[in-house]
């Protein structure tokens, strides 16, 4: 059977044993990639830009308006992401469990995106920007759980890489329509098309797992809200897993937050929105370098844990660099070297998560509980990073508190017992 056969319904649930083809991973990685042009288009340039632009005579400054709006907007992929996995769990349609979620939540992101180009005050910008969290999470929460439901645990290490390298392609991309389109609205409607159009190859010309009425559990409501709670004393290295994903996201997330601002306002960079590309680049051009290689690195070892480790500890000290070296060059230089490391974390870590999943049935609820720990440091970094910035010592406190956090991450994977 290749990937682009149609399948049997009780393959839905079995675990997958024959390996995918090129084909179908480069379809999925760009359909990922894409979901991530909708998110990082915005949260780079836009939505920064738009706060500025809204912030005088509110009472806010620039910077607490893109931590309130990126907060809610991360609220709601908190609750997005799990509730959609669960439910495409559930979906018995002929088109698969999870297709139909992948173009609705597609075409849904693509609409909010153009709605919030049109947003003229902080209120319709966070309306906006929790309707393109909603409808993306859904997307991506079905993109995420095709990994377990058809690649086996041995060639995940490296699936995972690709998704990971059409991730930070994204970020790249996004970041690129968002400052060429020339202007705010002209970059939406860019970042709208790409998303709607990147998955199309992956759900036009791959067929879907089917998953049998009969197969589905009997619903009621306790049990599907009872379900969403994973106990750590049941699965502690899921347990452990989600907190290693989870600090090491956070430390990203207050570095990446307020980028711009850094650019502008600590080290007066000339055209802090090209130099926000810039870095971006730097970033992207390490992180290729290393993700899909650390992905099949870790298929042919069989571990995972080491690179987590090791990659989390490099990660960190790049975060300090940005805290002990505030130049331009410093700041290139620790974009390089976060990378190396996020890339050899991206790719080993999601196979790391796949490979602690309690069972068949709830893959995409079980890993939309574990993207919590992607979505959770969006609502958290806001709330460290503005009073940290405003109060507590500005960027330099930021960047070293980013850096231990970071490290904890790291050194905590080795909780972890199942897992080699």
């Amino acid at each position: 059977m290749t990937a682009a056969d149609p399948v049997a319904d009780v393959g839905a649930l079995a675990e997958p044993v024959e390996r995918v083809g090129r084909g179908w991973t480069s379809a999925l990685s760009l359909a990922n990639g894409a979901i991530w042009v909708g998110w990082y288009g915005p949260l780079q340039i836009l939505l920064a830009s738009q706060a500025e632009d809204f912030a005088p005579g509110t009472g806010m400054s620039k910077e607490t308006m893109l931590a309130w709006v990126t907060g809610a907007g991360a609220v709601v992929s908190l609750v997005a992401n799990p509730l959609f996995g669960a439910l495409s769990d559930r979906t018995t349609a002929r088109w698969g469990r999870r297709t139909p979620w992948i173009v609705a939540g597609s075409a849904g992101g693509a609409l909010s995106l153009l709605l919030l180009a049109g947003a003229g005050g902080v209120w319709t910008m966070a309306a906006g920007w929790c309707l393109v969290q909603l409808t993306l999470n859904a997307a991506f929460a079905a993109i995420t759980a095709a990994v377990p439901d058809r690649v086996p645990r041995l060639q995940r290490g490296s699936v995972g890489g690709w998704l990971g390298a059409a991730q930070i392609l994204g970020v790249v991309g996004g970041t690129g329509l968002a400052t060429a389109a020339g202007g705010v609205g002209g970059g939406y409607a860019a970042c709208a098309v790409f998303t709607l159009v990147g998955v199309l190859p992956y759900v036009l010309r791959y067929q879907d797992l089917r998953l049998p009425a009969s197969a589905r559990p009997a619903w009621s409501w306790r049990t599907f809200a009872v379900s969403f709670w994973l106990s750590p004393r049941r699965h502690p290295d899921l347990a452990w897993a989600w907190l290693t994903r989870f600090l090491i996201n956070l430390s990203n997330a207050l570095v990446l937050l307020y980028l711009l601002y850094y650019l502008r306002d600590r080290l007066h960079y000339d055209d802090p929105e090209n130099g926000v590309l810039i870095l971006t680049a730097v970033n992207g051009v390490t992180l290729l370098a290393t993700v899909v290689v650390g992905g099949v690195w870790s298929d042919r070892v069989g571990r995972r844990k080491p690179f987590v480790v090791w990659s989390g500890v490099l990660m960190a000290v790049a975060t300090a660099v940005l805290s002990g070296w505030q130049t331009w060059p410093g700041a290139i230089v620790a974009a390089a070297v976060l990378g190396i490391g996020f890339g050899v974390f991206t790719s080993v870590d999601f196979a790391l998560m796949t490979d602690v999943l309690p069972k068949a049935m709830d893959r995409g609820k079980d890993l939309g509980v574990i993207n919590v720990a992607n979505a959770l440091p969006q609502v958290a970094a806001p709330a460290l990073a503005a009073p940290i910035v405003t109060y507590l010592g500005g960027y330099r406190v930021l960047y070293l508190v980013a850096a231990v956090i970071g490290l904890a991450g790291a050194l905590l994977v080795g909780r972890i017992r199942g897992v080699e």
